[in-house]
């Protein structure tokens, strides 16, 4: 791993999506409706399990005395609820939806809009929101190595095998956001160096772990949670622990 170039990380998780996809595209016609029903109920019990996993995370030590014990669990409601209504305030699950739909027309001509919609932004949250995304970015810029994403990418490629096989070609389009959050990322920390505090990064982790349990509801046909409008609670989840710290220290 230590020879690879900066980076490296990112791009052997997008082939792994984009192949893995492939795969499960030319499979996915073969598997019967009940088959691709089962395997989407299953990805979303993974969803909740990742999210339930990703809360206990984030509940970490680092959270707990940069803010308060007690107050961990209010600095990430705070977060959801801010970060929902300046979502829901801007439409943004609704603009996300048209992002795919413009992809759509596009690049596909006969996939079915609201099946090809649903499938690349389920892929993408799923694939982006979680701490490996975030800390294994981080470290790949700083020049830690690309182990952590390398770990990620071949979970991804199971995954998205899985999804496209019972949701479609839209989740062969998630590797495009996937690539530029990550390269983003990789950027931010190979030129801001650890611009996140351990507490921050913990906040992010454990907001982010509540958005997959959305998620998985959705993906389990228990609740259609509007994930997209709660995605800026992943930008104030931080904002909110460095405005407490300084309250907490005095």
């Amino acid at each position: 791993m230590s020879i690879m170039f900066i980076g490296a990380g990112t791009v052997i998780n997008v082939v792994t999506v984009v192949v893995g996809s492939l795969l499960g595209l030319a499979v996915g016609h073969k598997l019967p409706e009940r088959t691709r029903l089962v395997v989407t109920q299953a990805l979303g019990l993974i969803s909740l399990t990742i999210g339930g996993l990703s809360i206990a995370q984030g509940m970490s030590t680092a959270f707990a005395e940069a803010v308060g014990s007690g107050t961990r669990l209010l600095v990430v409601l705070g977060a959801l609820l801010i970060g929902g209504i300046v979502g829901a305030g801007v439409r943004l699950e609704e603009r996300l939806d048209g992002a795919a739909d413009w992809l759509r027309t596009k690049f596909v001509r006969k996939a079915d809009a609201g099946n090809f919609i649903e499938a690349t932004v389920t892929a993408t949250l799923v694939f982006c929101v979680g701490p490996l995304s975030i800390i294994g970015s981080l470290s790949d810029g700083l020049g830690h190595g690309p182990e952590q994403l390398v770990l990620k990418a071949v979970m991804d490629g199971f995954a998205a095998m899985a999804f496209a096989s019972s949701m479609g070609i839209g989740v062969l389009f998630s590797a495009i956001p996937l690539a530029i959050y990550q390269g983003a990322l990789t950027l931010l920390g190979l030129w801001l160096g650890n611009f996140l505090p351990a507490a921050h990064i913990d906040a992010l982790t454990a907001t982010g772990g509540v958005i997959l349990l959305g998620l998985g509801f959705r993906l389990m046909g228990i609740k259609q949670v509007p994930i997209g409008d709660l995605l800026p609670a992943l930008v104030v989840a931080p904002l909110l622990v460095a405005a407490i710290v300084p309250f907490v220290l005095t």
